[in-house]
C-alpha cells in the first residue's frame, strides 16, 4: 500500500487544488495541516528543502508542490508512482 503525505495550510488555494486532485483519484493521504501544527513546518522544510505549501510525498519520495503534482498527473508519472513505489521522478 502506498503512503501519501501532504503538508498544507488551511488558507492555501494550492493546497486545496492538490488535495482535490488526490481526492478525485480516490487516493487516501495523511495531511499535516501546518496552521494547526506549526511544529511540523520545520520537518517539512527538512524533508522537502522547500518552504512553501503544499509539499507532497509518495512513499517518502518528495513529489513537490501543487504544480508538480499536477504535472505528474498529466504525464502519467503519478499513476506509475502509485503502481510501483520505487519509481523515481526524473
Amino acid at each position: 500500500m502506498n503512503r501519501i503525505e501532504i503538508y498544507t495550510k488551511s488558507y492555501c488555494p494550492f493546497c486545496h487544488r492538490a488535495k482535490a486532485l488526490l481526492d478525485a483519484k480516490g487516493i487516501d493521504y495523511q495531511e499535516y495541516e501546518l496552521s494547526s501544527q506549526p511544529d511540523l513546518e520545520q520537518e517539512m522544510r527538512v524533508r522537502s528543502g522547500r518552504t512553501s505549501v503544499p509539499q507532497v510525498f509518495i512513499n517518502d519520495q518528495h513529489i513537490g508542490g501543487s504544480d508538480d503534482l499536477a504535472d505528474a498527473q498529466a504525464n502519467g508519472t503519478l499513476d506509475q508512482l502509485l503502481g510501483s513505489p520505487r519509481k523515481v521522478i526524473a
